[in-house]
């Protein structure tokens, strides 16, 4: 009898570690970069799900079923901001209609740069881009962020389409790319390439997770204090670097990296293609090739992502660097909590080598 009950006493001992132990949520995320900060908060706790893969083109992007699935079983939803993932907001009323989500743009104290106008954007100082409403700021870096943005822009449209340059553009067209241009003049959303936005997010993003999970509070709080840590580091090191070569003159492909510009006072001379990275217009074609001339541009920056041929067409015979790749999302960086320094990092490398060239 004494042999018969030991398995059936000892049973609900075992079970007690797994009804003691706390379920960590599941987390669904939209691009790598914020894939990199929320890995970096839950640390060995877990891992977020990637709801646009590596390389992909967030303004738009048709799900697989696996991805679709992460977001329909996400207990917390990441991602940056409507405005970069206008599908995304459907997907996601459909999918995960019961899950906490966070928009990292709305975080308070999050900087807020309005999309620049024109091809050949003139450099403003800083404070001239920037738009907010005023509210309270909490950490140690209060003062890089003054508050919150009062209004987000208007963005009707975002096409992920091809990138060959078409000289048979007709009027209707370039008529057509004015308007698509002037429908980009309101927030841009490539908020994560300023370092100080990553750092109050990663706080942002520890505190959603413990909310859903308290008991691992402690975990994700310092881990979020860790990565913090980090990104002041890296943030005061790259500075110092590109503050050794302001003045460099250099074209990226599109308007993704004014947050970036603004933190390191290392602004372009100006962007190809639209903050969509749509299809440019030969009249802004001929613009940039103008600036290029006129102010002994040294380097093109290219995006892998996208075709290299109108770049190569473009700047044929102009003697401007065009081999620096210099894209937003940490394309061919290993996906997870460390890809998101080595993209900042690289980035100023880029600017670096430019200054070189």
């Amino acid at each position: 009898m004494r042999n018969r009950l030991l398995p059936l006493l000892s049973l609900p001992v075992l079970m007690l570690p797994a009804v003691a132990m706390a379920e960590v949520p599941s987390v669904a995320v939209d691009i790598p970069p914020v894939h990199s900060l929320v890995s970096r908060v839950m640390g060995e706790l877990g891992s977020p799900e990637l709801v646009i893969q590596l390389g992909a083109s967030p303004h738009g992007y048709s799900m697989r079923p696996s991805e679709a699935k992460a977001l329909s079983d996400a207990d917390v939803v990441f991602f940056v901001s409507d405005d970069l993932t206008p599908w995304l907001a459907k997907a996601r009323a459909s999918l995960a209609a019961d899950a906490d989500t966070l928009e990292l743009m709305e975080v308070p104290g999050t900087l807020h740069l309005r999309y620049r106008e024109g091809a050949t954007f003139e450099a403003h100082h800083h404070d001239d881009e920037v738009s907010f409403e005023h509210d309270e700021v909490h950490g140690d870096h209060e003062e890089h962020h003054d508050g919150d943005h009062e209004e987000h822009g208007d963005h009707d449209e975002h096409h992920d389409g091809g990138y060959e340059a078409h000289a048979e553009h007709d009027e209707h067209h370039d008529g057509h790319d004015e308007h698509h241009e002037h429908a980009h003049a309101g927030m841009n959303p490539h908020g994560w390439l300023d370092p100080m936005n990553a750092r109050l997010w990663l706080a942002a993003i520890a505190e959603s997770l413990a909310a859903q999970d308290p008991e691992h509070a402690a975990t994700y709080r310092r881990n979020a204090q860790t990565g913090q840590r980090e990104l002041d580091a890296m943030t005061e090191s790259l500075s110092a670097r590109l503050a050794q070569v302001q003045g460099t003159r250099y074209i990226v492909f599109h308007d993704a990296y004014q947050y970036f510009e603004h933190r390191f006072d290392a602004p372009a001379s100006g962007a190809i293609s639209l903050g969509d990275a749509s299809t440019p217009s030969p009249a802004r074609v001929k613009e940039i090739q103008a600036r290029v001339a006129r102010d002994n541009i040294q380097c093109v920056f290219r995006e892998p992502q996208y075709n290299p041929a109108l770049i190569e067409s473009v700047f044929e015979g102009t003697g401007v660097k065009t081999s620096i790749v210099f894209e937003p999302l940490g394309v061919g960086l290993p996906l997870g909590e460390t890809l998101y320094p080595q993209l900042i990092e690289r980035l100023g490398q880029g600017i670096l080598r430019c200054a070189d060239a």
